[in-house]
Formats: structure tokens, sequence, C-alpha cells
């Protein structure tokens, strides 16, 4: 813990200062209250204070659910409105007739696209682990139906079964399927070009895009409205934010003055800024939106910049990247190369040749017809690391609330002390 000063001087963050018996200057009561605050927030979690969390956790959703209900009060026209589109929608779901076909087709297309979003928001809030879900849900995605493409001669999976399974159209019947292997790669990937798969994913990695996008908004918010408001926010990486301001230059490491150039690209150069940083896979990217906030760019600039640069631009050069990189020939030759491996080469391709040759057993099987479901241990240990991840973000989102709780009951107990 830091102490007042030397000699009598007094820094201006520490204006309280007592004085021992012998004369010498002890800590400041200001900054010793500060770290005691510091440990209490530190210590409410979960594993620590389960009870104690939960209660100021309940509290605080309650303080939340308030203050949507009064916001939605004052928006009360805007409510009705809503609320009449939705009874609509729902009476147009439940009635019988010749528009369930489009109801249901909406439908579908609805959840499948709230699905990526909700995958890219939680990728940039990286799951509480920093965790990317492109690596987990997007490129695995891209990468079936790229190699479904190259192996049925086609893209035109039958839905259902696409998109939870793919399955390679029917052919007509056996013999024009082994007439049609026969005919060797080349005639199946004649069929089957770059833009064509391309085009088959492109509502996927767009709408995953849009939702990395609408993950950079409550830093945005929240910045902005500090500096609106002057108020000290109770955010990590604000502070962060400001500390990297703060410092000299000189005292900077490589990754802050990178970070603090591209924060004055941004603050310089404004929708073209966000939108050059925003169009390419950039770890630097992570605090544009406490940036943009901070120095009050305006919205649609930051956010109209930041979803053109993440759904449109980087998505696509992301895309390419995974369908070359799992193209059949491709995949082929790495299989061969693992095999010249010396020693090992011959036991590493056995699974990865047995593992492609069961999936592309998987795809030319009928609807219907029952699918090995051979239990693999990398799919069982993927399962349960992600289960672990949603765990490990719905416990943070439980701690930060009960956190934010303490914060204003303690202020609002200073502010009582200071009112009296």
């Amino acid at each position: 813990m830091a102490e007042c000063g030397a000699q009598g001087e007094v820094t201006q963050r520490r204006p309280s200062v007592k004085e021992a018996p012998d004369g010498e200057l002890t800590e400041c009561p200001t900054e010793e209250r500060q770290q005691k605050d510091r440990d209490e927030h530190e210590a409410l979690v979960l594993w620590k204070k389960p009870v104690q969390t939960l209660y100021y956790f309940t509290l605080e959703l309650l303080v939340t659910l308030n203050s949507w209900i009064s916001r939605l009060w004052r928006q009360r026209q805007t409510a009705l409105g809503l609320l009449i589109l939705l009874i609509f929608f729902v009476t147009a779901y439940r009635v019988e007739g010749a528009h369930q076909k489009y109801v249901r087709y909406m439908e579908t297309k609805t959840l499948w696209c709230a699905y990526w979003v909700g995958l890219g928001i939680l990728s940039s809030v990286g799951l509480g682990t920093g965790l990317h879900t492109f690596l987990l849900y997007l490129g695995p995605h891209i990468a079936s139906v790229t190699l479904a493409a190259y192996e049925c001669g086609s893209v035109d999976f039958p839905e259902p079964p696409y998109p939870d399974q793919i399955v390679c159209p029917a052919s007509g019947s056996d013999a024009e399927q082994v007439s049609m292997e026969a005919a060797g790669a080349a005639a199946l990937q004649g069929t089957v070009s770059l833009w064509t798969i391309v085009s088959k994913v492109r509502l996927e990695a767009c709408m995953w895009g849009a939702g990395t996008a609408i993950g950079e908004l409550p830093p945005y918010f929240m910045a902005r409205a500090a500096r609106l408001s002057g108020a000290d926010p109770d955010d990590e990486d604000y502070q962060r934010f400001e500390e990297m301001l703060d410092q000299a230059e000189s005292e900077q490491d490589f990754a802050t003055r990178a970070k603090v150039a591209v924060q004055k690209l941004i603050q310089k150069v404004g929708f073209f800024g966000i939108l050059a940083c925003a169009s390419i896979p950039n770890p630097l990217f992570d605090l544009a939106g406490i940036t943009c906030g901070h120095f009050l760019v305006p919205f649609w600039t930051f956010f109209g910049a930041t979803l053109i640069g993440k759904a449109v631009i980087k998505m696509h050069i992301q895309k390419l990247f995974v369908i070359v990189t799992f193209s059949k020939h491709i995949v082929e030759q790495m299989i061969s190369l693992i095999g010249a491996v010396p020693l090992l080469g011959a036991a590493l391709q056995k699974p990865f040749r047995e593992y492609l040759e069961a999936q592309k057993a998987k795809l030319h099987h009928h609807t219907g017809e029952g699918i090995p479901t051979e239990e693999n241990w990398l799919s069982w240990l993927f399962e349960k690391v992600v289960v672990i991840m949603v765990c490990f973000f719905v416990c943070s989102i439980v701690n930060s609330m009960a956190q934010s709780h303490a914060k204003r009951r303690r202020q609002e107990k200073r502010s009582g002390s200071k009112a009296e």
C-alpha cells in the first residue's frame, strides 16, 4: 500500500494525513478505505461468499428490472405498438392456413440467425475467458460445409436435415452414385467453386459478424456515459484505458504503444479509421468501444463502421481462409504430409484418415437411415469444455452484478453519512 509521502508532502489523490505519536506520517485513511473496498470487492464471489453473493445478485437483479420497467413505462406508446405487433405475429403463428409455410420458414431463419448473432455477442465478451466462438462454432461449421461440398459435388443439401446435419443430395440410384464417384475428384470439383461455398455460408458468417459488432456496444455506452457525467465506472477495462492515456510514452511497452496507436487512428480518422481497424482480425480492437465512447464519437459512426468492417469485410477474409484451408486437395495433402513424419507418421495418419472416411460415409447415407454414432473422446471433451465455459460465464455475470450492488450500497451509505 502506498504511503502519503515523505517530509510532510501529500499527493492530490491522498488528501488525508494521519500523524503517529513519534511524528512519522502514517498511511492515508482514504487509501486504506480504497484498499478495503477493493478487497471486499474481490472477495464477493460465489466460491468465497456464495450466500451473500447470491443475495446481492438478487437485489441487483430486482433493481435492474425496476429500472427497465420504469424506462418501459416512459416509452409506453412504443411498447404498446410492439405489443400489438407481437400479438399479430402470435395470431398468424397459431391460426392454420396457407400462410403457415411462410411462417415456418421465417421462424426457422429467424432462430438460425439469432443463434449465430448470439454466438457473435458471446465472442465479444469471450465467455468470460477470452475465448473466441469462431474457433468453437463458426470455423468448424464452414469447414464441414466445405468438405461436404467437395465430397457431394453440390451445396444443395436438403433442408431438413441441413443445417443440423449435412446429407448429400439424392442422385436417383446407387448405380448413378457409384458412377459419379468413379468419375474422379476433377469432375466433382468442377461443379463446386470457391464462391459457391462462400455463398452457402454467407448468412451464418454475416450474422456472427453482426453479433461481434453488437458486443462492442456496452463498452461504448459505458465510456460515453462516464465521460458525459464525469463519474468513475467500476470497470477494469476502462481503468486500464485511462491509465494508458495518463502513462508517459517512454514507460509504455510495445503492446500498449500499439493500442494507443489504434486509439489515435480511430480518434483522428473517424469512420474510416474504425472501419480499417474492424476489417482485419485485430486483437487490438478490444478497447475500440471504450475509445469511441470516451471521445464521444457519434453512435452511427462507430456502430456503422464496426458493423460493415466485422460483418462484411472481415468475415469474408475469415471465410476464404477456412474454405481454402479445408479444400479437398489441401486436406488430402495434409494427411499425406502427416504420414511422412518419421517413426510416428503412420500411427498419426491412421486416425485422421479413418475420421475423414467416416465423415464422408455419413454424407452419403439416406434420410431416415440410422447413422453410426460412435462416441468420440475428442467431441465428448469439447462438449464438456463448452459447458464449463458457459457455467463460468454465468458465474461471472452473477459475481459482477453482486459486486455492483455492493458498490451501490457503499456509495449510498457514505452519501447518507456526509448528509448527516
